[in-house]
C-alpha cells in the first residue's frame, strides 16, 4: 500500500472516490474539479492510498485559494476493501495521519478540522449513521477527537425580505478597534463554542482579534458591509457581519451586547443582515450555521424564516 499526495495526473484516477451525495464526501466529482481551478483544492493537500497502483482511498482538503496551509478536511473516502469497517477506518486513520505528519513538517501547529455534512435527520438514517462511523473513528484515531454539531440554515427570497422593526438604527464603521471592542464584550456569556473556547485558551481580547482578523482577511464578505447596531440614542447593542464564502453569502457573525440581551435584539440583528444581503449585496440565497446547543440563535433562524436543511459534524483536535 502507497500513501502519498496527488499529482496532476492522479486528478481523473480518483474522480470514482468522489460520490456525489456521500455522507464525508463533501465535494463530488465535478466540485472537485472545478475547486482544483480556482486553488480552493491543490494536488499537494490531496492524498491518496494506492493497492497494485489502484487508487482506494483519498482525502482533500480545503483552503482558500491564497491561502498557504489547510484549513479544513472535506473528502474522506475508502472503497469497501474487505466489506468490513475495521479495514476502512484503519487505512483511512493512516492516510490521515500521514497526511497531518506532512503539514506539521511545514508548520501547521494542529491538524485541520473535518468538517462532515449530514442530513438533518442523519441520526434516523442507517446509511448516514453508517457512513459516519468508520470516518469519525478514522479521524479520532488521527488525533481529530473533539466533535461539535452544527445547524445549518438558509433563507431565499421566497421566505420574504425582513422589515426593520425600527428599534434599532445601523451604521458602518471603519475602525477595526471598535470592532475588536464589541467582539471582545460579546464573548462574555456566549454560546457559540468556537469563539468562547478561544477565549478561554488566549483569552478575550486575542480572541476577539483573531475573529476580527478572520472575517476581514480569509471571508470574501467587503468589510464595508459591516455594522454597528444601535439604540435610537446612539448606545451601542451589538454588531452585525453580513458576509460571504466562496460559494454563498452567509450570515458572518452578529452579537448582543450583555446588557442588551434577552430584548429580542438578535432578531433585529439577522434581520439586517439578511435585509443588507438581499437588497445590497444581490444575494438570492444566505447561508448560516450555529451550534446544536445555541437553540437561541437556532429559534431567531426560524423566526425570521431560514430552513434547518441540514447538519455539520466539525471534528476537531481538541
Amino acid at each position: 500500500m502507497i500513501i502519498r499526495p496527488l499529482t496532476d495526473s492522479d486528478t481523473d484516477r480518483v474522480l470514482p472516490l468522489l460520490p456525489a451525495g456521500e455522507v464525508g464526501v463533501w465535494a463530488d466529482a465535478d466540485t472537485f474539479r472545478d475547486r482544483l481551478g480556482t486553488g480552493e483544492y491543490r494536488t499537494e493537500r490531496s492524498w491518496l492510498a494506492e493497492d497494485g497502483g489502484e487508487p482506494v482511498a483519498l482525502a482533500v482538503w480545503w483552503a482558500g485559494p491564497h491561502d498557504t496551509e489547510p484549513a479544513a478536511l472535506d473528502v474522506l473516502n475508502v472503497r469497501d476493501l474487505d466489506g468490513t469497517d475495521e479495514a476502512r477506518t484503519d487505512l483511512a486513520a493512516r492516510v490521515l495521519t500521514a497526511a497531518h505528519t506532512a503539514f506539521a513538517a511545514t508548520g501547521l501547529t494542529a491538524p485541520p478540522d473535518y468538517h462532515v455534512a449530514l442530513p438533518g435527520d442523519w441520526r434516523e438514517r442507517p446509511d448516514a449513521v453508517a457512513a459516519l462511523r468508520w470516518r469519525q473513528e478514522a479521524a479520532r484515531r488521527a488525533g481529530l477527537t473533539a466533535s461539535l454539531e452544527r445547524l445549518r440554515f438558509e433563507w431565499t427570497p421566497e421566505n420574504g425580505v425582513p422589515r426593520p422593526s425600527g428599534r434599532l438604527r445601523f451604521r458602518a464603521e471603519p475602525d477595526d478597534e471598535v470592532f475588536v471592542d464589541l467582539f471582545r464584550r460579546v464573548l462574555d456569556g456566549t454560546l457559540d463554542t468556537h469563539s468562547g473556547t478561544g477565549a478561554a485558551t488566549v483569552g478575550a481580547e486575542a480572541q476577539a482579534r483573531a475573529d476580527v482578523a478572520f472575517y476581514r482577511d480569509e471571508m470574501p464578505g467587503d468589510r464595508a458591509w459591516w455594522r454597528i447596531a444601535e439604540t435610537p440614542q446612539g448606545r451601542p447593542v451589538g454588531f452585525a457581519l453580513p458576509s460571504r464564502n466562496p460559494s454563498f453569502h452567509v450570515v458572518g457573525y452578529l452579537g448582543v451586547l450583555p446588557e442588551h440581551r434577552g430584548h429580542g435584539h438578535v432578531d433585529d440583528l439577522l434581520a439586517e443582515i439578511t435585509r443588507f444581503l438581499a437588497e445590497e449585496a444581490g444575494a438570492d440565497t444566505v447561508r448560516a450555521d450555529t451550534d446544536l446547543a445555541n437553540t437561541p440563535m437556532a429559534a431567531a433562524f426560524t423566526r425570521l424564516g431560514y430552513r434547518n436543511f441540514a447538519r455539520r459534524l466539525v471534528l476537531s483536535a481538541p
